[in-house]
């Protein structure tokens, strides 16, 4: 169970080197849910980059993506559905540890994922965090911000929504 949801939109620069900081609410829900031990002093971000749809990547504390492993292994064995959710969102991940200073260093492949490129990072890009509860979406900030442009044009209100979710549940 989640501690405490991912919440908010935050802006932050990618460097030269590829290292961004990761917003400091995002940090203490992080370090809540993988405490430190021996093997692993500092906590970890677990980075899902599968999905050829997907123009983001979907990013998990520890506690995060165990309970996302364990609804995976909880699918019939060898069905197509089970294997593709482990190709996309087991094998297609990386784990990073959190520098002390808050920053990680963007692994080539969510950097590709992305769309930062060597000439967007010595240009200096910037990406997009975005909480959704149970764990935080990355992307770069020109995707971010074209993708949600016009989200709120349908007339819907988002707590109708929720609310026909807890009815049909």
């Amino acid at each position: 169970m989640v501690s405490e949801a991912f919440r908010g939109e935050f802006y932050q620069k990618v460097d030269s080197k590829a290292r961004v900081s990761i917003p400091a609410a995002f940090r203490r829900i992080l370090d809540a849910e993988d405490p430190a031990s021996e093997d692993f002093p500092r906590p970890r971000v677990y980075m899902v980059y599968g999905g050829k749809s997907r123009n983001f990547v979907e990013c998990y504390s520890k506690s995060g993506a165990d309970a996302l492993a364990a609804k995976i292994e909880a699918m019939e064995l060898g069905s197509p559905d089970r294997d593709r959710a482990e190709r996309d969102l087991i094998s297609r991940s990386v784990m990073v540890e959190i520098e002390p200073d808050g920053r990680i260093v963007l692994p080539l492949k969510v950097r590709a994922k992305m769309g930062f490129g060597p000439e967007d990072l010595a240009s200096g890009g910037e990406a997009a965090f975005a909480g959704y509860t149970n764990r935080f979406k990355l992307y770069r900030r020109e995707t971010y911000d074209a993708e949600f442009a016009d989200d709120d044009d349908d007339g819907v209100d988002p707590l109708a929504l929720v609310g026909r979710a807890a009815r049909a549940g």
